[in-house]
């Protein structure tokens, strides 16, 4: 009739594991919100910017260089030369984007300054 169900945790009579599950929760609840909005974090992003990367590499290249490691050096160069490829592509990106505000600035201003002339003209009429 009743059976015996084995126990998923021992109970000590000191109570230590009650404390250790305790803060396992709350050491896993502070790991999983440690990011905000519960994000995780992307691990093969790097925060820095590209200028930063790029001195970066340019720098340890230098150094593998004159070191005698050409390999290396090599190495960095080319990941120098891909942040290098990420800066032009911004900058032209941000130059594409000034002339399209510039554009749309433009095209508001000369539809203001038409809808004014239209209405001086009526004045003068009157």
């Amino acid at each position: 009739m009743y059976q015996n169900r084995p126990r998923r945790f021992k109970r000590h009579s000191n109570g230590s594991n009650h404390q250790l599950r305790d803060n396992g929760g709350t050491q896993a609840r502070l790991r999983s919100d440690s990011f905000s909005n519960s994000q995780t974090r992307n691990h093969f992003r790097t925060p820095q910017s590209a200028e930063k990367l790029f001195e970066k590499y340019n720098t340890l290249a230098k150094e593998a260089l004159t070191s005698g490691d050409k390999t290396l050096s090599e190495n960095y160069f080319q990941h120098a030369d891909h942040f290098v490829r990420i800066i032009e592509n911004k900058n032209i990106n941000q130059k594409q984007n000034r002339a399209q505000v510039d554009d749309k600035h433009s095209a508001e201003n000369s539809g203001v300054n038409q809808d004014k002339t239209i209405e001086e003209k009526e004045e003068k009429k009157e």
